[in-house]
């Protein structure tokens, strides 16, 4: 996320990245056995190539990740998605959702672990409260790296 709160930019996550973001971002996805977005992340983002299956919650199937043969569209709410994921793929799901899907998980208490990076991007879109997002949190860890802040927390 933005220094503002803001999740996208031009219509993507990617204007919103730095480049130690990205390559922490695409480092840390190989560690998880599925992968889960929303539809609207589906056909904003650039998801042609996963390191493993990536599950799309979305009411309407779309063909922009044609391309992609880990791919698989479910028509599930986010409950039921992540217990089918679990199963299918195994335990360690990580969730790349956007702010309206994050809520969803976040809300219904299906989140462990948040790991959120904050650059210092400003003016973007689709924003986040961040003390909203770790409400039901403790930070564990909260450091800068180069311009870049992790923070993790874990599920009280």
């Amino acid at each position: 996320m933005g220094q503002d709160g803001c999740t996208s930019k031009n219509g993507s996550s990617a204007e919103v990245s730095t480049n130690t973001d990205r390559e922490r971002f695409l480092k840390r996805r190989r560690e998880f056995d599925v992968i889960i977005i929303g539809g609207n992340t589906a056909r904003s983002e650039r998801y042609a190539i996963t390191p493993c299956p990536l599950v799309v919650i979305s009411r309407h199937k779309s063909n922009v990740l044609i391309t992609n043969p880990n791919a698989f569209w479910w028509n599930l709410d986010p409950k039921d998605a992540l217990a089918k994921a679990k199963r299918e793929f195994g335990p360690d799901v990580l969730i790349e959702a956007g702010p309206a899907l994050l809520q969803e998980f976040l809300k219904d208490g299906l989140v462990d672990q948040l790991e959120i990076s904050i650059t210092p991007v400003i003016g973007g879109d689709h924003l986040i409260d961040l003390n909203d997002a770790l409400r039901g949190f403790e930070i564990t860890e909260d450091r800068k790296v180069d311009d870049t802040r992790f923070v993790i927390a874990k599920k009280r």
